[in-house]
């Protein structure tokens, strides 16, 4: 997958469609990320002891990396990831302006 933790996103569809975050995770195996404010599910906690209340709490949950584009930091356009190997190293580049990430 090419997205990872840390990386700025675009959200291109869903109920959050437009806006920006961070990535938290990236869940390689799923095809998944974790994304800081978007995606956000409640969470209904029970009470653990006899006098305490219940709570909800908001609770990002994973939601598939097709649903997001990447944000260029040199250029600020949403883009794809691509690769360029030189001297047997590895380095991601935006598809947009060519330069690495």
């Amino acid at each position: 997958m090419k997205l990872k933790k840390g990386d700025t996103v675009l959200v291109i569809s869903g109920k959050d469609k437009g806006r920006t975050a961070k990535i938290l995770r990236s869940l390689t195996k799923e095809k998944k990320i974790l994304v800081e404010g978007i995606n956000v599910k409640k969470k209904h906690i029970k009470p653990k002891k006899q006098g305490e209340k219940g709570q909800v709490i908001p609770v990002p949950s994973p939601m598939d990396a097709s649903n997001v584009k990447f944000l260029c930091p040199k250029c600020g356009k949403a883009t794809r990831v691509g690769y360029k190997i030189t001297d047997n190293k590895k380095f991601r580049i935006c598809k947009k302006c060519q330069s690495e990430v």
